[in-house]
């Protein structure tokens, strides 16, 4: 690490300490030179893969187009925006510990929905609804049959 103050490449850590929920480490070091002392911090740098769209063509991972559409399928529904936060921050983390460089659309589409089915029925139908490009009544009862089938016993009487 260089030296802010005289830009000698020499330091010395002399405290270390986590910060941010354990999300960073502060580290105050000491030039060996100038004898000045400075903090700094470090995380780690987790690159999030690429996404492989239906059609082959590939894109850089996009955090916004990803909470829109979560925000769309929730929209008017009594889901708090820390709730759909801590759903993002599962979906990027489910994608990180992929340790794939690139996953399918269709890979993210699913993990959405799976999300969604655990936060609000009704935003999980109308996302399937949009994602799996629903034509008719059936599909849609479909669906709902599916989801009626993946509740516990005690929930569906």
């Amino acid at each position: 690490m260089y030296c802010p103050f005289c830009n000698a490449d020499d330091t010395k850590v002399i405290d270390s300490r986590l910060v941010a929920d354990g999300g960073q480490v502060r580290r105050r070091r000491e030039c060996v030179a100038c004898t000045e002392r400075f903090t700094t911090y470090e995380m780690a740098e987790l690159v999030m893969p690429r996404v492989i769209k239906t059609d082959g063509t590939r894109e850089v991972f996009d955090e916004e187009k990803l909470r829109a559409g979560l925000q769309r399928a929730l929209e008017k529904r009594p889901v708090s925006i820390e709730q759909i936060e801590v759903a993002l921050t599962q979906i990027k983390h489910f994608l990180q510990v992929t340790g794939e460089r690139e996953v399918s659309s269709r890979m993210i589409g699913e993990e959405v929905m799976t999300k969604l089915r655990e936060l609000d029925e009704v935003a999980y139908v109308r996302f399937a609804s949009v994602y799996r490009s629903f034509q008719d009544l059936s599909e849609f009862q479909d669906e709902l049959n599916r989801l009626n089938a993946l509740k516990p016993v005690a929930e569906n009487k």
